[in-house]
């Protein structure tokens, strides 16, 4: 007999994956419900705000998730650090395609709700998002995930570690040089992004 679960509380993740892989729909889910936002706003970060393409990433990291679900085993890693892991494979290989056209890896900057800041405001966000979208776009694949998923995603660095398959040192290391190199970057831009009076490049 299977239940309906809380998508935010309940049984864990791993639990879950354990529910789904013997037949319960309602764990597959509270599952989905959990992980899939995410792992969408981490592919959207990674992807320069290509909202398709981010999705299409998050699908494609679930349809992995539920085939891999009747080999899962409880205790070895956390749900939300392998599909870190899987998004991120995906991320990289959609980046070198794009390079590989010639394509620029930066689109339009995300639409922000209408309701708040003026037009010009908006415009100076804009400006600014892109600019960081811009910086990330330049730092090497290993250090741009390691930036966003320690300063964006708000992962710790032994989860980060976890994710990217590497000791912890190696990610402090990563998200150092990445810090410097986004610094670096944007350091030219601070007049014209509105950041003349800030004490940092942030």
């Amino acid at each position: 007999m299977t239940m309906a679960y809380d998508a935010e509380a309940g049984p864990s993740d791993e639990a879950l994956m354990v529910l789904y892989a013997n037949g319960d729909r309602h764990a597959a889910l509270a599952l989905t419900q959990r992980v899939t936002p995410r792992v969408l706003a981490y592919a959207a970060r990674m992807l320069a705000g290509d909202r398709a393409e981010a999705e299409d990433v998050a699908q494609e990291t679930m349809l992995r998730l539920w085939r891999m679900a009747p080999e899962w085993r409880q205790g070895e890693t956390k749900v939300t650090t392998w599909a870190y892991r899987v998004a991120t494979n995906l991320c990289i290989d959609r980046q070198r395609s794009r390079r590989r056209k010639g394509q620029m890896a930066l689109d339009d900057a995300p639409d922000l709700a209408d309701g708040g800041p003026t037009a010009d405001q908006r415009l100076q966000d804009n400006h600014r998002v892109a600019a960081l979208e811009a910086a990330l776009a330049e730092l090497p694949d290993r250090q741009r995930q390691a930036v966003v998923l320690r300063h964006i995603e708000g992962l710790s660095n032994p989860e980060i570690a976890a994710v990217m398959e590497i000791g912890v040192e190696a990610v402090e290391s990563l998200t150092a040089r990445g810090k410097r190199s986004l610094a670096a970057v944007l350091s030219g831009q601070r007049g014209a992004l509105g950041y003349e009076d800030d004490g940092h490049a942030g």
